[in-house]
Parts: C-alpha cells; structure tokens; sequence
C-alpha cells in the first residue's frame, strides 16, 4: 500500500464528521467524510418522520466585505408546534447544520425533537452553504466551479449565516427576548461550540457532541485517531484485529500481478474495475473508520444498515470461515457487514456521494487541515506519517488552493485552549463516547463549572443526539439526562437574571 496522501470526517467529525468527492480517500490530511457512503441512497430509514416546515433564506455571500455579490437561498426546516411563543420568552433549540443534505441530519437529531415540548421550544435546522439545497451561485455545479466560486465556503461563513438567520427570524416573530441553545454533532458540533464563543450574545448555551474542536496542528498526537478505531478492533478480536493488519500487504502483492486489480474487483465484488490498488484499500479503509464511529449498542442505519456493535459483527465474520479461507476472502465477508449487511447490493460503486457532502474535499484544502498519521505499534492500518507538503501538493493540484493548516486555531482557538475557555468561554457541554475514534480529538474534562465534558466508556459517534429507543443503556440515559439538566440551569439562570434587571429596572 503507497503512503496515503492528504484526504482521510469524513466529519466529521464530527464529523460529521465524523467525516467525500470521487476520488479514494486519503489518509493524511482531514477528508475523513468519504465518499463510501454509497449504499444508503435514501435517508434513514428507521428514523422517526420529525415534522418541520421547510424554509428558505436569502443570505449575503460574503460576509465580511461589502463587495456587490449575488446573494443565495439557505433552506432551513422549522418547528413551532411546542413553542410556547415570545410572550413566555420561550427558548430556540437551534442545530448547526453540518458538512450535508439538512434533512438528513435532522431524521437523525431525534434528542433535540424530543426535549423540545418539555422546554417548549422552538427547534430550527438551518443547512450548511454549499450543501444539500443551499447552493450559492444557483446550481453545485456553478458553486463548486473553481476556487473563486468555493472561496465562500467556509466554517465563518456558515456560523454568520447561523447568526444572520436566527436574528431574523426571531425580529420577524417578535422572540427578541427568547434565548437560543445550540446543537451540533461532530462537524456540526464544533460549529456549535464555535458560534457559543464568537457570538455570546446570539446564543445562552451549546452542547456540543462529538466535536474534534482540538485536532488540528500539533493539538493530539495525529496517530489518535486511527488508534482508536484500531482498538476498537483489537477489543473485539486479536485475530480479527491481525488479518485486518495482514491485509494491506496481500492487497498490494495480488494488485501487482498481472490480472491483480480484475481479480480484486471480482472479489470485492465492485462495479467498475479497479483501477488502482489505493481505490479499494481506501474503501476498507473508511469502512473500518466509520464502523468505529458508529459502533452503537444496537442497529441503527445512520450511515449504513449495521446489526448493534457492528465490530463485534465484523470480526465474528473474518473469524468464523473455515480454515484455509484466504484472508481476502475474509475481509470481504466481514467488510459486507457495513457494506451489504442488509444483501441487498449486487456491486459497490465507490464514487457514489447521496448524501451530498462532497465539498468537505474543499474545507479539508483549506482551512479543515487535521493532521493523521498510523503507528505500525498500535494501529491495524499501515503505517504513514502526516506529510503537509504532499497534502500542500494535492490541494493544489485539486482546487489550486494553498492549506492553512494554522488558521482554525487562529480563529477559533486551541492553543492553551482550557486557559483561554476558562477565562472567556462559558456554558458549553462537550460530550463524547470513547469508542469514537474522533473522541481523541474533543475536551475531555471539565474546563470550568459551566464548560463541561461529559464521556461514556461505550458511546460511539455522537450517540447521545439520537432518537431515544427501548434499548438505550442506563449509562446514556445518565447522560441525557446530564445534558437536559445543564441545559435546564442555563435557562433558568438566563430567565432569573432577565427578572432580576426588570426587578431593578
């Protein structure tokens, strides 16, 4: 296997995130949002039908110039069943859209819809520019047309859009005096712990889940991540754990021979021939990757159709073929738990996008630079190093864009990131299971009394955000739980301070 080059999430993380164009996925750089999403062509399928109006938004371009540019519709979906209106100063649940199609993140968002009539809340999710219906310049294929055009996407336009939007619509309901909560999962909840720090008078509150707000520069180690997802294996099954290791070399020997890369199409069973070795290794690579980030303790299809603790399911399949089956042979039946777990699917396309998330390739080259890198120790993955020249190189050659691999920090903070929260940041819920390989990147303990970190030994990918089911474990009821009564006191301290300046007034 060649030394992965800048692409790894995707969105991630969160992705998010946790976490997507045509290409293979490549390893280090932050594309960690792929494009292997390619089964689930339609939303999630067992997800609740939430209702919601859907809106649009003219929003400026740019801004932060006063240049004369077109302005463009950002869709938002909307509910005010349960709001209990401006006359109680009822409070506005507001999730930040992340790197995709909005609905999408909304069917899967089931914690916000379901507190909301307890707090008698409005709940709003706005989408994210340059993706899902919210493209500038009128079409995707006009808005992602070359840098100039993609200039505009970028995690400080999004979070002004946030912030245009809500002051909006809260002027055009007369909810000037209504607080605002913000949610957000992996991309979408650094987004939210973001806006609760550049805009303190927007919003009273942020829980903010699965949010990698540290990884960038030299933050973490850059071989967290694939560690993690690594372990998550190794727990499961030395030996799943080890064939998986084995793999990546038996790959690369039958991709050199004459006829390799047909018969590893067969195999794989994929659609098109291959037409490098890097194209499938990547494939398994971001299978492996996303089966870490989701390995919930029962089914789910958020990402794909996958049984509860879907390594478990994984690993018990490489396991059990008889002896003497090749250890292709296993890699393929256990990469179909995630791939083809409900068989549905004849061949794989790997250049299939249905979640409309491709311009993640673009904030990866930008600004989105997270650094990755596999320790042959400790990682099931073949060893890289992080490499900004070769990932300079390959943004350049994509969108003949330079990286700023410093600017986030810049911009948002990590640097003496718990200093600096402590002195200016607060009521900020930072909540993170730790089988999620993006859980390595996040605030892991508690910087102050109002910003909180709270983990879960067995949560995986932003667990805590979805719809509530009868086989939730007691730990993340305990945690809901958390996260409602910390959301609970900042409303009831926003309410009592609003009573005591009246009281003085």
């Amino acid at each position: 296997m060649s030394t992965p080059s800048p692409f790894l999430y995707s969105i991630l993380i969160l992705i998010v995130s946790f976490l997507c164009q045509a290409s293979a996925i490549q390893l280090n750089g932050a594309r960690y949002l792929g494009n292997f999403w390619s089964l689930s062509t339609t939303l999630s399928l067992r997800a609740p039908k939430y209702q919601y109006e859907t809106k649009y938004f003219q929003q400026k371009l740019d801004h932060f110039s006063f240049a004369d540019l077109p302005s463009f519709s950002q869709r938002y979906l909307i509910n005010t069943q349960h709001w209990e209106g401006p006359s109680h100063s009822a409070p506005i649940f507001l999730y930040c859209g992340n790197e995709g199609d909005i609905e999408w993140f909304a069917a899967n968002t089931g914690f916000v819809w379901e507190i909301a009539p307890r707090f008698g809340a409005m709940v709003i999710f706005p989408e994210h520019r340059y993706y899902g219906e919210s493209m500038p310049y009128g079409s995707k294929e006009e808005a992602y047309k070359n840098a100039t055009t993609l200039s505009y996407l970028t995690a400080e336009q999004a979070l002004a859009d946030y912030a245009v939007l809500i002051t909006e619509i809260k002027r055009n309901l007369s909810a000037q005096a209504c607080p605002v909560v913000l949610f957000g999962g992996s991309y979408g909840g650094m987004l939210a712990a973001w806006m609760r720090l550049k805009y303190p008078h927007i919003s009273i509150g942020a829980l903010a889940s699965s949010a990698p707000v540290l990884q960038f520069e030299d933050l973490v180690p850059p071989e967290t991540f694939y560690s993690i997802v690594s372990d998550g294996f190794r727990r499961e099954s030395m030996s799943c754990f080890n064939t998986i290791k084995e793999s990546w070399d038996v790959i690369n020997k039958v991709g050199q021979i004459n006829g390799g890369l047909a018969q590893l199409t067969k195999t794989f069973h994929i659609c098109r021939e291959l037409e490098s070795v890097e194209s499938l290794s990547n494939w398994l690579e971001s299978a492996y990757s996303y089966l870490a980030m989701v390995n919930y303790p029962y089914s789910t299809d958020f990402l794909m159709p996958l049984p509860g603790s879907p390594i478990k399911e994984v690993c018990r399949k490489i396991d059990s073929l008889p002896d003497g089956a090749s250890v292709l042979q296993r890699i393929f039946e256990g990469i179909s738990i995630y791939y083809n777990y409900t068989g549905k699917v004849d061949c794989f396309d790997l250049n299939d996008d249905p979640h409309g998330m491709s311009g993640w390739d673009w904030q990866a080259c930008t600004e989105m630079i997270m650094p990755m890198a596999s320790n042959r120790t400790t990682s099931m993955f073949p060893e890289f190093y992080y490499d900004p020249k070769s990932n300079e190189e390959q943004c350049l050659k994509d969108f003949h864009v330079k990286p700023r691999p410093t600017w986030i920090t810049t911009e948002f903070g990590g640097h003496a990131f718990k200093s600096a929260l402590k002195a200016f940041g607060s009521n900020i819920i930072f909540s993170n299971g730790l089988l999620d390989p993006w859980s390595g990147g996040s605030v892991l303990e508690d910087v102050s009394e109002t910003i909180v970190a709270l983990t879960t030994k067995k949560g995986a990918h932003h667990l805590d955000l979805r719809a509530a089911t009868a086989e939730d474990p007691d730990w993340l009821l305990d945690q809901r739980s958390s996260e409602i009564k910390l959301i609970r006191g900042w409303l009831d301290e926003h309410y009592d301070k609003k009573k005591a300046i009246s009281a003085y007034r």
